[in-house]
């Protein structure tokens, strides 16, 4: 006599398909790479960098500590005056302080990259040539001797110092 309720052969829980998974992960790994800016400093100095006709891009910009030179915002200005001020990351500072702040920057480096850390100095085309060269002697006694100065193309049909 047969069974009419009980089982005669045993089910098994199907195995899950994983080959969407790559998939699934790739698109999320874009969908986050496209919506997350990377952090930067927020600018707290106006700067309108200087024209040149011979300019190169820089290779790796993770080993870049950039350094920006100009008079302070519209908003900034009644309380700091009016005068060229260096910005270190999102607050202003001395010449004196560059040296810990090179030292800081490249600590945060791996032991390989420390020797390719390059300073890229943003600067007003207007600042006295006086706090460029307190800004250059305080690099060179923190050794940070890699410095690029940023740039934009001047026209062709621009001669040179004319405006």
């Amino acid at each position: 006599m047969k069974r009419r309720f009980g089982r005669t052969d045993k089910r098994t829980m199907p195995v899950l398909n994983t080959a969407s998974l790559p998939d699934l992960i790739f698109t999320l790994l874009f969908f986050f790479m496209i919506v997350t800016n990377m952090r930067e400093a927020p600018l707290k100095v106006e700067f309108k960098v200087p024209q040149a006709t011979e300019l190169e891009r820089l290779e790796k910009k993770s080993l870049v500590t950039y350094i920006y030179v100009g008079r302070p915002t519209e908003d900034l200005r009644d309380e700091l005056g009016d005068e060229s001020r260096i910005q270190l990351n999102d607050a202003f500072a001395d010449v004196s302080e560059i040296g810990g702040y090179i030292a800081d920057e490249r600590a945060s480096l791996s032991e390989d990259d420390r020797p390719l850390m390059t300073v890229s100095l943003k600067i007003d085309e207007n600042t006295p040539m006086g706090l460029v060269s307190d800004l250059k002697e305080a690099l060179r006694e923190a050794h940070a001797l890699r410095i690029n100065y940023v740039a934009v193309p001047r026209a062709d049909d621009d001669p040179p110092g004319a405006e």
